[in-house]
């Protein structure tokens, strides 16, 4: 066998056996990884390391909306879970789940292939016969609002529950927390909202909503990993302070692990039936390869079936195959020991925009952190003031022209949107209220990233084109 190694410099094939590397002499499987892991690290820094293409940013170049931000440490990580070959998931699952819960501060944390499959296992649990009066029965309703992203409310609707709509603040781009007790009915069991693009709803006003009536709290916190919210002095960070929390591993989020999510719980009950839906509905709590774990396998009784019916298929709920790969699972696992540093390089991003920005507030709205929040910011959302003769369509053209990604607000508002043909104006779901701010968004919000693997060279630029497009 022989290894070609390019030598960038020279620009030269050189040939060498796998003497070279040291690779003819592995003791054993351990060695012959990290060996492996060496040339992996290599080919990193050879190939795949982005810093002299930061370095060398001149106006004009791409400006993404949001990117991966690893170095040869995940590719490695990636390695690893390759030569194990267990591809479900396995051990770099279990691992990435105790610290990401030791992190966030909640008892349990289960990793699902995104976060949308996060979003439907954390509803799905709440229909579950366990939870006796509070669980939520067909026609029952669900606060959530208009303004968002569709798989906060597509469990909803799937299920037969029924979305009660409510609009949004400008510029915080979150509930409207004066509207929660008309959206309230004698069927309301909770209220599902996200956190916008990093900055925490008013989870004080929303929890105490909550504990006063009984309902569960559904944190959609995909938006907003590593924000954090104060409660009469208590810190905590967003998706701990309700019964369940979010988050997506998608490329674009705050880390990723390509595709991936997590749903989050201190409730004890809640954790067992968030497993269960994951695991295809099954009542066994056994994971992958482990046997008999409760010790009563062949002498439980379950549905009609025969008593003593292997507890390994036995099915309690009508659930899902939603679990992560271990190859994701170990990109995470090195993504969560470099995620503090992409928390504050997006609050640094931020600020130095807003900035940029702030001389030019006649003209467009700037985004506001909810009072009581420490946001970690997903992306940059602006206003344009329609009254100042402004088209949001015209700036960000003139700003993708230049090279610079925007994206709108998600849905703006969802029930304008094609999904809801069939069902608009039925009893499918509630509004209340009007939708003002939902849409004022439709028409006139976009945002651009400030994800941490922007340089102060691309902020600053993404500020000059902006100011162009909006003064043009």
């Amino acid at each position: 066998m022989c290894i070609r190694k390019f030598n960038k410099y020279e620009g030269t094939l050189i040939g060498s056996k796998m003497e070279e590397f040291g690779m003819s002499n592995w003791k054993n499987e351990a060695e012959a990884r990290e060996e492996i892991k060496k040339l992996v690290a290599e080919y990193y820094h050879d190939f795949k390391e982005p810093v002299e293409s930061k370095k060398n940013f001149k106006p004009g170049d791409r400006v993404s909306y949001a990117s991966r931000v690893y170095d040869e440490k995940e590719m490695q990580a990636l390695t690893d879970a390759m030569l194990d070959f267990w591809l479900t998931t396995g051990r770099f699952s279990k691992e990435f789940e105790k610290k990401f819960a030791e992190w966030i501060g909640v008892k349990y944390a289960h990793l699902v292939n995104s976060g949308s499959s996060a979003n439907l296992i954390a509803f799905s649990v709440l229909t579950a016969p366990e939870l006796g009066e509070r669980r939520i029965r067909r026609g029952d309703e669900v606060i959530t609002v208009a303004c968002g992203f569709p798989t906060t409310i597509t469990p909803i609707l799937q299920y037969g529950a029924i979305p009660v709509f409510v609009d949004v603040t400008v510029p915080q781009y979150n509930i409207n927390v004066n509207m929660l007790e008309e959206a309230l009915s004698e069927k309301t069991k909770a209220v599902m909202i996200a956190h916008t693009l990093g900055n925490p709803f008013d989870l004080k006003e929303v929890k105490a909503f909550c504990d006063k009536h009984n309902l569960w709290l559904v944190e959609d916190n995909c938006d907003a990993l590593g924000s954090k919210y104060t409660i009469d002095g208590e810190t905590r960070f967003t998706g701990t302070w309700g019964d369940i929390g979010t988050s997506s591993f998608y490329p674009p989020h705050h880390m990723t692990m390509g595709e991936g999510g997590a749903v989050y719980t201190n409730n004890v009950l809640l954790n067992r039936l968030i497993l269960s839906y994951r695991d295809w509905g099954r009542d066994c709590i056994c994971v992958s390869g482990q046997d008999n774990l409760c010790g009563h396998r062949w002498d439980g009784q379950f549905g009609l079936l025969p008593k003593g019916y292997d507890h390994k298929y036995t099915y309690s709920h009508f659930g899902y195959n939603l679990k992560v790969t271990d190859l994701q699972a170990a990109v995470g696992v090195e993504q969560l020991k470099k995620f503090p540093t992409f928390i504050e390089r997006r609050k640094y991003n931020w600020k130095r925009l807003h900035l940029a920005l702030e001389d030019i507030q006649d003209k467009i709205i700037l985004p506001e952190a909810t009072p009581n929040s420490d946001p970690s910011w997903f992306g940059f959302l602006i206003s344009v003031r329609p009254e100042m003769g402004l088209d949001r369509n015209n700036i960000t053209r003139y700003i993708e022209n230049h090279n610079i990604q925007t994206r709108l607000l998600f849905s703006g508002n969802i029930i304008k949107q094609s999904c809801f043909d069939e069902i608009r104006d039925t009893d499918a779901y509630r509004v209340v209220g009007n939708l003002k701010n939902s849409d004022f968004i439709v028409n006139n919000t976009f945002w651009v990233g400030v994800y941490p693997g922007m340089t102060e060279k691309m902020i600053d630029y993404m500020a000059q084109i902006i100011k162009e497009a909006v003064n043009k």
